[in-house]
């Protein structure tokens, strides 16, 4: 069946309806198709206040807000009134209302829970209404796979079967790694009969632990605990739990990253030793003292430290036994101000959809919107693909080292730390980082020597000798350059601890400028709800001549090209068209003919209002003949000073994303870091780099 309503069913209970469904929505943004999502009536959990959990987590970093479903007692009162027709009319309209006609829609179905024997009922009722296909979500939950077999088969003969025609196939969620891990219990399961016609496996997706790990700040507010120290509750993660109510020695094996203490608050020796562990940089997830008893101010002050360190110090009245029996019946499920693990959530279970039926749905072959999720997708995999080395100088840097361990996990490029392996392991141990065979660790006292003669030769004309080079390379920038320039890596990534400066002037004395380039520029992607845009130059040229102006045109235009967005290109002004005069329009005018004449074949304008450049209500009015106008992708800003500061207020003010500043012109891949930088940042850089580095060695 070719179909652009989808709708989830569960075989059961249990089988994580909800997440399947918003991960079907970021899958559908990942390939960069139009999505919506509609989920018809609300099955709030036990203490569920505020909007829909679905349509919540949908509405998380994404640009689709779907309308709030339908109450679940207006539901039940159509039900008991016997008027389904009219509850189906109700779903209709909420419908119309939530979806756009040219998209492809998931619609969640009604979870199978305690207290709603109806579920499947409502199901059928809503997806023949809708003239939806209906896709199965099911869950090992321990079973073999002949017994998962005949349990899906089951489930499907509700709607008709899996042969009937509105019956696409399922998504096998949740499966344990081990001896019949994800890829194995899928692989057998695919294998089994039910595959051998229309029906398919549209999805494996295996368990995740570390996606299941909640906040502090969620068991604080569970426990109501009493803040002695906030720290960094609202970003620590707690992996396990330990009850310390033994001698200091026999506890200190527990004292590992990731991990809540329980201990009585009168325990001096634990809370003193859980002090030093954080001070010896070991991320504990948070201490919690029980009993209610109360710290004295002096051990407060010894432990001054460690709680400046993040480490979130809590009280609660109950003593540990209860407090650890409390803790089994925590909920599980994602806070909806969880942004963090929502995002991760959906990006995992993306991941784990076939990909070439999602892009079956395409409804035409139209020129696409680059969103944000299907640009950081296409990043990953085009990185993948590539396999290339990455020199990271800022090796002993821990967002440095989680990022090379996350590239060496998904595959995303081979990483290079340098810094002293000892230190390095150290680091990645505290923090729970784990380091495989994928991230290659360097000595740069072990290396530095081979550099110093190579160093000499390029510099020679400025009269390097080999005492400076070899004090030069002492800064691990330079060295890591160095590498790049010996094609002993493939791109380099700085910057979370060092200036952009630090960066970027070995660059341009060791590697220089591509053959076709006369200067280095750089461009951000810009990350906007719905789509991705580029600008340039924000970082590097502080105030370009038209010639230049033009040549960073059209460097932009290319980046854009390669990393899959079409390239609209408005060169920005204050003026647009031939409504205003000035040297500074004026050079705009004359680079953007420069830019038309040195390559026809991109779609350049100016000079352009931002506002023109960007809304096509405004560009119908200001330049009605323009093919850029209010559709522009890439924003060619005439100096430093509007370019930075364009960034930076559409950045904050609109709390976007912004990815770069990559650098374009270069002989060999450098990209720079801010230094607030986060790990995501730091990976999407390392992707970039990558493929620069695959599209320079093409």
């Amino acid at each position: 069946m070719t179909t652009n309503v989808l709708m989830t069913v569960p075989t059961g209970p249990g089988v994580g309806l909800t997440s399947v469904s918003v991960g079907l929505v970021r899958a559908l943004e990942q390939q960069g198709l139009k999505a919506s999502f509609f989920k018809p009536i609300a099955q709030p959990h036990p203490g569920d206040e505020g909007p829909d959990r679905s349509t919540a987590m949908v509405a998380q970093g994404s640009s689709l807000r779907p309308v709030e479903p339908i109450p679940l007692h207006e539901a039940e009162r159509y039900l008991y009134n016997d008027n389904i027709d009219e509850l189906m009319e109700e779903v209709v309209g909420r419908f119309q209302a939530s979806v756009d006609n040219d998209s492809t829609i998931i619609v969640e179905g009604l979870a199978q829970i305690p207290g709603h024997p109806y579920a499947t009922r409502l199901n059928k009722a809503i997806a023949r209404t809708l003239d939806a296909g209906l896709v199965l979500v099911t869950a090992p939950n321990d079973m073999r796979v002949q017994d998962l077999e005949h349990h899906v088969e089951i489930a499907a003969g509700s709607y008709g079967g899996i042969k009937a025609h509105d019956v696409i196939g399922c998504i096998l969620n949740k499966t344990i790694p081990g001896s019949l891990g994800a890829k194995s219990y899928g692989d057998q399961f695919a294998r089994r009969p039910i595959f051998k016609r229309n029906f398919a496996l549209l999805g494996q997706i295996p368990v995740a632990e570390e996606l299941t790990y909640p906040r502090v700040k969620d068991v604080a507010e569970f426990l109501r605990a009493r803040i002695i120290n906030a720290g960094e509750m609202d970003t620590r993660r707690i992996q396990s739990y330990t009850l310390c109510a033994r001698g200091v020695e026999n506890v200190l094996e527990a004292l590992r990253p990731g991990v809540l203490v329980f201990t009585p608050g009168d325990r001096t020796d634990v809370i003193m030793a859980t002090a030093i562990a954080a001070l010896n940089d070991i991320k504990i997830a948070a201490l919690v003292l029980t009993g209610g008893y109360e710290p004295s101010a002096a051990l407060i002050a010894l432990c001054g430290k460690a709680m400046a360190k993040g480490l979130p110090i809590l009280s609660v009245e109950s003593n540990s036994w209860d407090t650890a029996i409390k803790m089994q019946s925590f909920n599980q499920e994602i806070p909806l101000d969880d942004k963090e693990r929502i995002l991760n959530v959906k990006e995992h279970i993306a991941r784990c959809i076939d990909h070439d039926w999602i892009n079956s749905f395409a409804l035409n072959h139209e020129e696409r919107k680059l969103s944000p999720p299907a640009f950081r997708y296409r990043l990953i995999e085009q990185a993948r693909a590539l396999n290339k080395r990455i020199v990271l100088p800022e090796g002993e840097e821990v967002r440095t080292i989680q990022a090379a361990s996350i590239c060496a996990e998904r595959g995303i490029a081979r990483c290079t730390l340098l810094g002293k392996e000892e230190e390095i392991r150290r680091i990645a141990q505290n923090n729970g980082i784990e380091l495989n065979h994928g991230v290659e660790i360097l000595d740069p006292d072990s290396i530095r020597e081979r550099y110093v003669a190579p160093m000499v030769e390029i510099r020679k004309h400025k009269g390097l000798t080999d005492i400076v080079a070899r004090e030069l390379l002492q800064d691990q920038v330079v060295l890591g350059t160095m590498m790049l320039e010996q094609n002993h890596v493939d791109g380099l990534v700085s910057g979370a601890v060092h200036t952009t400066a630090n960066t970027i002037r070995p660059a341009l004395q060791l590697i220089k400028t591509s053959p076709d380039s006369s200067l280095v520029s750089s461009v951000f992607f810009m990350c906007l709800p719905d789509q991705v845009l580029v600008y340039g130059d924000c970082a590097i040229n502080p105030d370009p001549s038209a010639e230049q102006l033009a040549e960073i045109a059209i460097q932009s235009a290319d980046s854009a090209r390669a990393f899959g967005i079409a390239p609209r290109v408005a060169m920005i002004s204050y003026s647009t068209g031939g409504s205003g005069s000035g040297n500074d329009v004026e050079k705009v005018r004359e680079a953007t003919r420069i830019a038309q004449s040195r390559r026809p074949d991109l779609l350049i304008d100016g000079p352009l209002q931002y506002d023109a450049a960007i809304m096509e209500k405004v560009a119908q009015q200001k330049a009605p003949n323009s093919k850029v106008a209010g559709k522009a992708t890439v924003f060619i800003f005439p100096d430093l000073n509007t370019g930075n500061t364009t960034y930076k207020a559409v950045q904050r003010s609109a709390d976007v994303i912004s990815i770069g500043p990559m650098l374009q012109g270069i002989r060999k891949p450098v990209n720079d870091l801010s230094r607030g930088a986060l790990v995501d940042d730091i990976v999407y850089t390392i992707a970039i780099t990558a493929i620069q580095a695959g599209s320079i060695g093409a």
